[in-house]
């Protein structure tokens, strides 16, 4: 299991999982006050979700936790997130092996540097899905009678999609063939590292692949 947080120009690989991730999940409702009823509720939909969970980024790698080798500067790491903060458009957020793969904006990074652990730093990260704004148009059947469409709610739990390796396979091909770009091959190997290892081109046929 691996966390990501991806656009189309940067792949940002969590260097250390998180012990747990907390998802907040709401229902809209609107009340509405009746004389001499009280108030009703009326169900309006689910709300956006939040995500949050904290982790942080080591100074020094530790085969014991870290998910791969060359893991990032823990300022450098820390600064992408900054960045990541004040974008303007969503990043896929991806957690391998589940089915979240989901839009979201980061909307809250708190870091904590701790006393004793020099060069490690700590934080806690909140993400919102996102999804894309639909108009529902009403259409008037006649003078009398209105029928209006309700707005239809994005799927927010894809799958996320899978390669088979074949034989005759490279890293660089299935990039073409999948992403339309073979120097894309290096967001392959970094989103799956723990299944093929420290060599990219020790890929083996059989091997399932998760594509950005």
């Amino acid at each position: 299991m691996d966390f990501f947080l991806i656009n189309d120009r940067s792949v940002f690989h969590f260097p250390v999982n998180p012990e747990e991730v907390n998802i907040s999940r709401q229902k809209g409702y609107e009340t509405v006050t009746m004389l001499t009823h009280g108030e009703f509720d009326f169900p309006q939909g689910e709300k956006v979700k939040e995500i949050t969970f904290s982790s942080f980024f080591p100074k020094i790698y530790d085969a014991s936790y870290c998910r791969y080798k060359n893991i990032p500067d823990p300022n450098e790491a820390m600064n992408r997130l900054n960045a990541m903060l004040k974008a303007e458009r969503p990043y896929q957020f991806i957690i391998t092996n589940t089915l979240i793969n989901v839009p979201v904006f980061i909307i809250a990074h708190n870091t904590t540097f701790r006393g004793g652990e020099a060069g490690d730093i700590y934080f806690e990260i909140t993400l919102r899905t996102w999804r894309e704004p639909k108009i529902a148009l009403r259409k008037e059947s006649s003078p009398q009678k209105v029928n209006s469409s309700s707005l239809p709610r994005t799927n927010l739990k894809t799958k996320s999609k899978t390669y088979t390796v074949k034989t005759g396979d490279s890293l660089s091909k299935i990039a073409k063939l999948e992403l339309g770009d073979s120097s894309k091959w290096k967001s392959i190997y970094q989103m799956n590292t723990k299944v093929i290892g420290n060599n990219p081109n020790m890929i083996r046929v059989g091997q399932k692949l998760v594509m950005p």
